[in-house]
Parts: structure tokens; sequence; C-alpha cells
């Protein structure tokens, strides 16, 4: 996806942090630099959309939508729109009943009015639960995101060369629909070669894959204010009806709902 590889110079961010988590209050176009930490934690963004990018691949997180990055994991995080991102740290214990590899799950209301709890509702809140009542919280969260579906919203990088430079072609133009006989000639491999590469390291067919990197492209400039028309055609749908259909089946809502619970975020 195009936000894969950019890398944008650091923007001022607010920042509170404290031994459980944090908070970040990130300008546009905001990144952090590539770090990692000796526990897993959550990200979520209480507004505007997230990208996390690790080694592993990359994952997009929207308003309803929580990452997992687990321990010592090298990532960093890029911002879309202005961007409120949570931090909640998870000690071993929990840890070890979340996935080993990044993952994203859903918001559910529950888990949302956690997440704000453990890292503050406004800018003058410093969480105030003493030791214990933090890990009850941290206990009905993790029970919470283990009761929904992982979402389809982190996107492993390819590690052959070839599928690596069709994700560069289709990340800088995603609105390119050749194709994939077409995209094999221009990275030297047959579309047969190609889908079972796709299939044997992605778990994907290429519908799916495209699909999977225009969402997460989508997810980006809706975030930056474009409408529905412009995003759909910015990323190779020819009428908005299947960027529609698509984006909804992937993300549980239509796009035009889910700017409206943005703003309302």
């Amino acid at each position: 996806m195009p936000v894969a590889r950019q890398d944008p110079a650091p923007a001022v961010v607010t920042s509170r942090t404290w031994p459980s988590g944090g908070r970040h209050v990130w300008p546009s176009g905001g990144s952090s630099s590539a770090q990692t930490h000796v526990r897993g934690h959550l990200v979520y963004a209480a507004t505007g959309v997230l990208t996390v990018h690790t080694d592993r691949g990359t994952s997009v997180v929207p308003a309803n939508r929580v990452a997992w990055t687990p321990a010592r994991t090298l990532h960093r995080h890029t911002a879309h729109g202005d961007t409120d991102m949570r931090i909640v740290f998870l000690p071993p214990s929990l840890a070890r009943r979340m996935p080993e590899r990044p993952a994203v799950f859903l918001a559910t209301g529950l888990a949302r009015e956690l997440l704000l709890a453990l890292t503050g509702r406004h800018d003058d809140d410093v969480p105030g639960y003493d030791s214990a009542a933090r890990a009850r919280l941290h206990r009905v969260l993790v029970d919470e995101l283990r009761e929904v579906h992982l979402q389809p919203l982190h996107l492993p990088d390819p590690q052959d060369d070839r599928l690596q430079a069709l994700a560069r072609r289709l990340s800088e133009h995603p609105a390119d629909n050749s194709s994939l006989t077409e995209l094999g000639r221009s990275v030297g491999a047959s579309s047969r070669t190609l889908s079972r590469l796709l299939r044997n390291e992605l778990g994907m067919t290429f519908y799916e894959w495209r699909t999977q990197l225009r969402i997460y492209h989508a997810l980006v400039l809706l975030a930056e204010g474009y409408d529905v028309t412009r995003t759909a055609h910015a990323c190779g749908w020819a009428a908005p009806s299947g960027f529609i259909a698509a984006f909804t089946s992937i993300l549980g809502s239509t796009p035009g709902r889910y700017q409206a619970d943005r703003r309302r975020s």
C-alpha cells in the first residue's frame, strides 16, 4: 500500500506517557522513528487513521479497530488525518494470550471504553487507576478482544523479489487495472507463477490482495478528507458502488458511514 512506502519527516507530536501506556496526538503525516518495546502493546486511534509498519507487514488501524504489536517487534507508526493514538502495554501474562504476530482486532464498544479509560479521556486526564484496578481492566480488555475475529487489515510484506516489485507498482499506482498477466510481464513472471507465490506466501488470491491494497489506500484518503467518489476512482474502481461493496465487506461499514462515525469520535 502507498503508506507502507512513505517515510515522512517526523512531525510535532503531543505526547503523554506513563508505565502502563500513553497517548500521542499526531498531526496528519506524523511518523515515529522505528522502535521496539519489551512488552507487547495495543494501539488504538481514537480519531484519525494509523498505519503500523513492521518487518512482518503493515497494519491499518482506522478508528474502529485496535492493532496488536508483540514484544520486541521493530515497528513505527504513521498518522493519516489528525490522529489521537492511544497505547496500552500488556503484562507478559496477558500478552501470551494474544497472537504471536502483528494483528488487528475490531474495537467493540466495550473495548473502546476500556482503551479510553486506561489512557485518559481529555487532554488533562492521566489515568488514575491503581495497579489492581488497572490489571482488572487489562484482563477484561484482552477477554473482549479474544471474543472478536481478527480483522483482515494486516497485510504481510511479500518476500519474493517479483512479488515485491509487483507490490511497489500497485502501491504507487493503486488505480492500475492491468491484469495479472500484464503485470507479470513487467516483473518477469507468468500469471501462474505469481498466483502460486501469492497463495504460498500470503495466502491470498491476486484479486484479494489487490483489493486489500486498495482498501488500505482508501482508508488513508478518507482520513485525509477525500469524498467517497473521488476515493473510489483514485483506488481503481470505475464506479463508487463497487468500492462501497468492497469496503463494506472488509470494514463492515459503508465508507460514508465510516466517515460519519469518525467525525463523531
